[in-house]
């Protein structure tokens, strides 16, 4: 267990349940990393741009690995819903449509066919059968192999699980030292705060179009939705960032407005800070800096803007990035088009 000097009171049960999901890490990998990320930062702005450059995905990593196990608060049931709205699945509140989005063609994204979604684990058996009436048939899991050990999803037989590891080729080394620096808040006030892990956050939204296994991972998530005629579900942990991202390309590949796109994004942040409110107070009254959790837990239009500066620079166009990035040529691209777009 972590030593607390100072205050000498009990740590909170939150962040007694980040140094669990820390150990846990530990036990399941192996690690033996004992320097912390704040002391790899602060001795070089060589080690900062070595670790944002080389190791920055990873930190989402991370953070799902202490969610997944961190308390959750409940979610209030919605009232009625607009496009991007969460579906009010107390158990998942990150559970949302995909569709209902008008393109710049004057068509619309169906709705019904494709969700997306915050880690499906655990859920209540009321919240299941909501999930169950959904008519899923297949569940794609972005997650990586630890994510997937701490919390595997718990959906009714006869729906198709499919793994696609988004961050296979991402560092794994900076995973225990982000893990014990989030259980030293003021340490992370200097290592992750001024903006540092915004900047660490977006260059994981980068490596998400560049990175050989997210290629890999949202080739076949986009190749596997254009082939199928059922409804489908995609989610990593929180549904915000590798899911985030795979929402934002395909619905821009859709036509949807840039604006539109950014507005569905952001609005992860209407249900993750909230599900996450005693995690995040338990890290102020230890002393962290709130701004440094909301960047880590949240989301901010400078981490979607990151993958669409990436897409432009390396391939030019979404269409592009679909084709020459991810191997989808022009038919793939209209099938997925054809099954997702209705006329108004």
């Amino acid at each position: 267990m972590t030593r607390w000097h100072k205050p000498r009171t009990r740590p909170s049960p939150e962040l007694i349940h980040l140094d669990a999901a820390a150990q846990m890490w530990s036990k399941q990998t192996g690690a033996t990393q004992r320097c912390t990320l704040g002391a790899d930062i602060m001795n070089t702005d060589h080690c900062m741009k070595v670790y944002l450059s080389r190791r920055a995905a990873i930190t989402v990593a991370a953070l799902a690995i202490l969610l997944a196990v961190a308390p959750r608060a409940n979610a209030d049931e919605a009232a009625p819903r607009s496009p991007g709205q969460s579906l009010g699945i107390v158990s998942v509140p990150n559970l949302r449509d995909v569709g209902g989005y008008a393109t710049g063609d004057g068509r619309v994204v169906r709705m019904g066919l494709l969700y997306r979604s915050d880690q499906l684990n655990p859920i209540s058996p009321d919240d299941l059968k909501k999930i169950v009436a959904l008519g899923l048939n297949t569940d794609f899991d972005l997650r990586t192999a630890d994510e997937r050990s701490a919390r595997p999803d718990k959906l009714p037989a006869g729906i198709t699980n499919v793994w696609l590891n988004v961050l296979a080729d991402a560092d794994q080394s900076s995973l225990a030292r982000l893990e014990k620096l989030l259980l030293d808040p003021k340490q992370a006030n200097a290592a992750l705060g001024g903006g540092k892990a915004e900047a660490m956050f977006e260059q994981a939204y980068r490596d998400f179009v560049s990175l050989p296994s997210a290629k890999t991972a949202y080739r076949r998530l986009f190749l596997s939705l254009g082939e199928s005629d059922n409804p489908s579900l995609f989610h990593c942990t929180t549904g915000k960032d590798r899911t985030g991202w795979a929402a934002a390309a395909l619905l821009s590949l859709l036509g949807v407005p840039r604006d539109k796109v950014m507005e569905d994004f952001l609005r992860s942040n209407d249900y993750i800070l909230p599900a996450y409110k005693k995690t995040i107070d338990a890290f102020v009254a230890a002393g962290g800096d709130e701004e440094i959790m909301t960047a880590l837990l949240g989301v901010k239009s400078d981490y979607l803007q990151a993958s669409f500066d990436e897409v432009q620079s390396k391939y030019g166009s979404i269409d592009l990035y679909f084709s020459e990035g991810l191997g989808i040529d022009a038919k793939g691209q209209t099938a997925l088009r054809n099954f997702y777009l209705a006329k108004q």
